[in-house]
């Protein structure tokens, strides 16, 4: 069984969104109300400063947020990356393509989100997956979630680099970080972005490599 390595980056939701996600939001904030949590600071939430924050957390939202690249490994493999700017949909394909076979998916917290991210923007888009992957807890197989097994299934989170550096493994944050993409892609450094990508995927084979004793 081949080793499947991947990491994804993220973006908000796409403009066509907004009078959506102001709704939502609005509805958010009625929610707050209703409860008596924050009766003053309900108004000072309702600005385009506070939106701006949940627009920019949609990226973490499958069902709004979108799917900007996929970088992958099989085994020793080169790390390829995969990345449609314009066309989120054509990115999903490609990615469930070269996603058939009997695989262990490994990435770091890929069961919370990456994998859950692609089969939700999978459903919204209307791209059907090439396999289904079972999403049981506590195992190693089909999925091997590097956080998940470094932690032992706690509720403790737990970063990539935090761990890599801890093993000797340089950090793939150099340059750049997830909190920037979106920084990034508005000023139009895709590749840059692609390249962290791919370096994610790299840290996350030797971090890996270092947890089952692959040396």
């Amino acid at each position: 069984m081949t080793r499947f390595f991947l990491d994804i980056e993220t973006l908000p939701a796409d403009e066509s969104k907004i009078e959506t996600l102001r709704y939502l939001y609005g509805r958010k904030l009625e929610k707050k109300a209703k409860k008596k949590e924050m009766s003053e600071e309900v108004e000072l939430e309702n600005g385009d400063a506070k939106f701006e924050d949940y627009f920019r957390g949609t990226s973490f939202d499958g069902a709004y947020g979108r799917v900007l690249c996929i970088a992958y490994a099989i085994d020793n493999g080169e790390i390829k990356v995969i990345c449609n700017p314009d066309d989120e949909a054509q990115t999903l394909r490609d990615f469930w393509e070269v996603a058939r076979g009997n695989h262990i998916f490994v990435g770091h917290n890929v069961m919370d989100f990456d994998l859950r991210f692609l089969y939700q923007r999978s459903i919204v888009l209307g791209v059907r997956p090439s396999i289904e992957l079972n999403f049981a807890r506590y195992r190693s197989a089909p999925i091997y979630d590097t956080m998940k097994e470094w932690v032992k299934w706690s509720n403790n989170n737990v970063g990539l680099e935090h761990i890599a550096l801890a093993l000797g493994i340089p950090t793939p944050k150099d340059g750049i970080d997830g909190s920037q993409v979106y920084d990034f892609y508005q000023a139009g450094k895709i590749e840059e972005i692609c390249e962290y990508c791919k370096r994610d995927v790299d840290v996350t084979r030797a971090v890996y490599k270092r947890m089952v004793f692959d040396n």
